[in-house]
């Protein structure tokens, strides 16, 4: 039996943050432990291999059919192996919006107001562009400007522009509002992942175990305490003893399903399964919150998006290898090139749609190949209020939880998507992106409410920024307190996505990797006691 003074479970953007802030100084003995595999090879480091990671280092998850998407079942694609989503995502870099972390503070997360999380940020980023009152320039994290951004993404900011729609080329900087183009977790022309920002630095540092491979099947619980991980790896099960604690790091899918597995949850869910119950907790698996996404699609006689084409083959086969060569060129894509945040709806207290612009027509999370040329543009809600769950759907470990986002079930939802895609298309029928003149792949009379409401039900999905499921909160029902130490047990933190009161307006990276840097703190400052 191994014995170490923490545990980190999941090497994915909080984990391998955590993991590597605990280990860098040497006087703690740390094991990170990661389902999946090293993710060290060439699709997940060539930016532009994206949509082959579909297929690898993916859970690949479904949701339950959506009464909201009218009956269909959503697919859930999550990170597996080290550096988590942070290795399969766009690499947009968003922390989301001043107000997201203040509305934290004000629905009792005291220390999570957005003055208290912006040096976390700051000390996580390397920002190309270098330090300021808003930036990091030599954190671990690499964040770089893009060097071969497309024609058509260049067009849609200039149209957004030409409606009078501010630009902005820095969504993280004094305002969020805004259209350009993002810039992204890449070092090199490679992108750069949580793993290979805080665990590469590491992996020679005697007190750092990383163990790939390894299925974490329930937490070990002793008189109130969590004292261990049972974990298999290959046909062998262990255990593994933490004299410090635990940190729970995998994501807000698994991390419910872990504590459910350990009998922390919904009483009566538990029992359903056969699970003895150590802590009755009706908040582990609820809240979950996701982005609900319409991506409009167009096509074009223009060959300058990303297309499927004997000349688009061509291009894209010498990029591979001018990319191979020299690290340059259009294989750094993180295909969401460009983007905004703006305010829809009148009542808004921050931007409530984000827009991710790709050169290139999508369809089915890119699963569904697209013959031509064109471009697509996603509108998401950025503060949904409807609000899903994550139950198991057996004892296994190695089953997939039972996912149900709950898409569409607020009205309000869709009312705010709704006008996101008007909004969408007057960008694309405004000048320089107009002029490709754009075929509409899925045509609609946007003025007809019922009608784009059918075309969003048969068409919306997630953009891929599940949270919530863990919540942080003063009050008694929350999972987590607010330095994350589980209400319940002792020995036990969480940090991830999960454990968010509510869903930040933007990508989830950057914040999930600010939530695992604080919690490296509050765990050295828990441990020095």
């Amino acid at each position: 039996m191994q014995q170490f003074d923490v545990i980190v479970i999941g090497g994915g953007s909080a984990g391998s943050a955590a993991a590597g802030r605990l280990a860098e100084d040497g006087t703690r003995n740390v094991c990170l432990l990661e389902a999946g595999g090293k993710n060290d090879n060439f699709l997940v480091k060539t930016p532009g291999m994206m949509p082959f990671l579909l297929k690898n280092a993916n859970y690949r998850f479904d949701t339950v059919p959506q009464k909201g998407l009218n009956g269909r079942i959503g697919y859930q694609p999550r990170g597996k192996g080290l550096g988590g989503s942070s290795a399969i995502n766009a690499m947009v870099y968003i922390r989301g919006h001043r107000w997201d972390y203040d509305n934290w503070a004000a629905m009792g997360c005291d220390g999570w107001a957005y003055d208290d999380v912006l040096p976390y940020f700051k000390r996580s980023e390397g920002n190309v562009r270098g330090g300021n009152e808003f930036h990091g320039g030599d954190g671990p994290l690499s964040v770089s400007d893009q060097h071969a951004v497309n024609p058509t993404s260049r067009a849609f900011v200039s149209s957004a522009e030409a409606l009078q729609l501010r630009r902005n080329d820095d969504f993280n900087g004094e305002r969020q509002e805004g259209f350009g183009i993002y810039q992204v977790t890449q070092k090199d022309g490679e992108r750069w992942s949580a793993a290979r920002a805080y665990i590469e630095p590491m992996r020679e540092k005697e007190n750092l175990t990383i163990l790939t491979g390894t299925l974490v099947e329930r937490l070990v619980i002793e008189d109130g305490r969590v004292t261990g991980v049972a974990i298999k790896r290959g046909r062998k099960r262990e255990m593994l003893t933490a004299t410090g604690g635990v940190i729970l790091s995998a994501g807000a899918f698994n991390s419910p399903q872990i504590l459910m597995l350990s009998g922390i949850g919904p009483a009566d869910h538990l029992q359903e399964h056969g699970i003895d119950v150590v802590v009755d907790k009706p908040a582990v698996g609820s809240n979950l919150q996701d982005h609900i996404d319409y991506v409009s699609s167009w096509k074009t006689e223009s060959k300058d998006p990303i297309g499927d084409s004997l000349a688009g083959s061509f291009r894209m086969a010498k990029a591979i290898i001018e990319h191979r060569r020299k690290r340059t060129g259009i294989m750094t894509t993180p295909y969401a090139e460009a983007g905004g945040f703006w305010s829809v709806m009148p009542d808004a207290p921050a931007p409530d749609i984000q827009w991710h612009f790709v050169p290139a027509m999508l369809e089915d999370h890119g699963r569904e190949k697209v013959k031509g040329h064109g471009f697509s543009l996603h509108a998401c809600v950025l503060r949904p209020e409807s609000r899903g769950t994550v139950k198991l759907n057996s004892k296994d470990a190695a089953a997939a939880p039972r996912l149900d986002p709950n898409f569409l079930d607020d009205d309000r939802d869709i009312a705010t998507l709704r006008a996101g895609i008007r909004l969408s298309h007057r960008i694309a029928e405004a000048s320089p992106l107009a002029d490709y003149q754009p075929q509409d792949r899925h045509p609609v009379d946007l003025n007809n409410d019922a009608a784009l409401d059918e075309l969003i039900r048969n068409r919306s999905d997630t953009v891929y920024h599940p949270v919530g499921t863990c919540r942080m909160g003063s009050d008694d029902g929350s999972v987590v307190d607010t330095k994350l130490k589980a209400r319940g047990v002792d020995g036990l933190w969480i940090a991830d996505a999960s454990i968010m009161p509510k869903i930040v307006s933007g990508n989830t990276n950057a914040p999930s990797i600010m939530i695992g840097e604080r919690c490296a703190d509050f765990v050295k400052e828990a441990l020095a006691n």
